[in-house]
């Protein structure tokens, strides 16, 4: 019988689409509108380079100016800055080992393209949390910075109902963006979290239009639970949790797309190429990304990269981050709180 081949059920200008679509429909975190896929993005990813340059005007202040006919209008500026983003560079690739329990399916290359884009999807979100990670320490660097509040105990014993998220913690860290608030329309919580909310009887549950199950809110914001959420151990004991709110698009996303690249030789292109190795009896998909994942509003300055694209580790760093937009137009707030007990 005539073996089924990775390269007799994969086109791979199709299936490099399928997955980045995939990808975006799998994430948490783009199901809740943290993460937008931007056609802006997927331009400035198919430049040249290992950063892109986002330039943008600063808004313009300043008192409205009288009219006189015994004195001119005082000209105030319009200063431009500049925000940037990492462009990432990644890829992997699976044998026939795993492939050949994909390939079983009835319908092989959606089976590959949905396993390959879950796999993405949670790799974009370790990347996302890193960041995190990086922002939380850029801002908390950064005397009474807005876009972090701090409201945890550094002990268990001096812990009570304002060191903890609860209904009235959440308005706080709401109105650290003030009038801008209703923009943040989503919630990232450690699983802790979400079970002393629950245990409170703070977390909703609304229908899916769709009719999939209900979805999670918290005070009207949905909820995205994720346990590589930064955690810390308190000064004395107890542990400090880290709960994000998020508005729209907070982090933008761009791929470049790389399936028209032709080989040199082999099958497929860059994006998706596929391999074999004759005296193992092993076929190959090799899948490679070059695209975008940035918080909008903070600059990546690149202080601290020893390779040609930022590592997870790297992304965790305060040192390649500073914030360039309006701390109300950066659209998260990340809070630093206990839960009960801890």
């Amino acid at each position: 019988m005539a073996k089924t081949l990775v390269s007799d059920v994969i086109v791979p200008e199709i299936f490099e689409g399928y997955v980045i679509e995939r990808t975006a429909e799998l994430a948490a975190f783009a199901q809740a509108g943290i993460i937008a896929m931007d056609p802006d993005f997927d331009a400035r990813a198919q430049g040249g380079g290992r950063t892109v340059n986002m330039p943008f005007w600063q808004d313009i202040s300043g008192a409205r100016q009288i009219l006189s006919d015994a004195a001119s209008l005082t000209v105030n500026k319009i200063a431009a800055s500049q925000d940037a983003a990492a462009i990432h560079n990644d890829g992997n690739a699976w044998s026939v080992n795993v492939l050949a329990k994909w390939l079983s399916g009835d319908d092989p290359m959606g089976a590959i393209g949905t396993l390959v884009g879950e796999y993405w999807a949670r790799t974009d979100e370790t990347m996302l949390i890193a960041s995190i990670n990086g922002l939380l320490l850029e801002f908390d660097s950064i005397a009474g910075d807005p876009n972090i509040l701090k409201i945890a105990s550094e002990t268990i014993a001096g812990t009570t109902d304002a060191n903890r998220l609860n209904g009235s913690t959440f308005i706080d860290a709401l109105q650290v963006l003030g009038d801008r608030s209703a923009r943040l329309t989503a919630v990232a919580m450690h699983s802790a979290t979400e079970a002393y909310l629950k245990k409170a009887d703070l977390i909703d549950y609304v229908p899916d239009s769709e009719g999939k199950p209900s979805i999670a809110t918290f005070q009207g914001r949905r909820v995205v639970v994720d346990d590589d959420l930064p955690t810390r151990a308190g000064t004395t004991d107890g542990v400090v949790y880290t709960t994000v709110l998020f508005g729209d698009g907070a982090f933008a996303k761009g791929a470049a797309p790389l399936a028209g690249d032709p080989l040199e030789g082999g099958f497929g292109s860059e994006a998706v190429e596929m391999a074999r190795v004759p005296l193992d009896s092993d076929s190959v998909l090799i899948n490679r990304r070059r695209h975008l994942l940035h918080p909008r509003g903070v600059r990546w300055v690149e202080g601290s990269v020893a390779g040609e694209s930022p590592t997870d580790a790297e992304l965790a760093l305060a040192a390649n981050w500073t914030k360039v937009y309006e701390s109300k137009n950066i659209r998260l707030v990340i809070v630093e709180h206990n839960n009960e007990n801890a």
